[in-house]
């Protein structure tokens, strides 16, 4: 009878403790999954805010090569139509030059500008995207 009892001591004991460890690594692993929904969940958003952000670069850029074009047409009809009411051949080149000054100038402007609203664009894209690296970065090294 001794010997049943230490048997069934030890199933009971073995049972125990294997049902614990199941249990405890169940748990753990629910947690990691959970953990791992959060992060993936994180970076998601951390693209939609990536792309919301070129979005809006992309429609101020266009917004501003626009509104460069119909400024540019309407200087070139009024420089047509100075040109065309000259009186002599050097006041076409004097016109003309000073067009192509006047037009020098402004598109070396423009160009600033959208490079301008390009970089503030690219930093505005790669923001969320560089804090979501940061934040992986520093789980990784506190995992250490």
């Amino acid at each position: 009878m001794a010997a049943a009892e230490t048997v069934k001591s030890t199933v009971d004991t073995f049972t125990t403790a294997s049902s614990a460890a199941f249990k405890d690594g169940v748990e753990k692993s629910l947690a990691a999954l959970n953990e791992a929904n959060t992060v993936q969940k994180k970076n998601l958003e951390a693209v939609i805010a990536s792309v919301t952000a070129a979005t809006k670069g992309a429609e101020a850029l266009g917004a501003q090569a626009i509104a460069y074009s119909k400024a540019g047409f309407e200087t070139q009809v009024a420089a047509a139509k100075s040109l065309a009411s000259a009186k002599s051949v050097q006041e076409v080149v004097e016109l003309q030059t000073s067009f192509a000054k006047t037009f020098l100038e402004g598109y070396l402007a423009e160009v600033g500008k959208m490079s301008e609203t390009v970089s503030a664009s690219v930093k505005d894209t790669v923001k969320p995207l560089n804090e979501r690296v940061t934040a992986v970065v520093e789980r990784l090294q506190a995992a250490r």
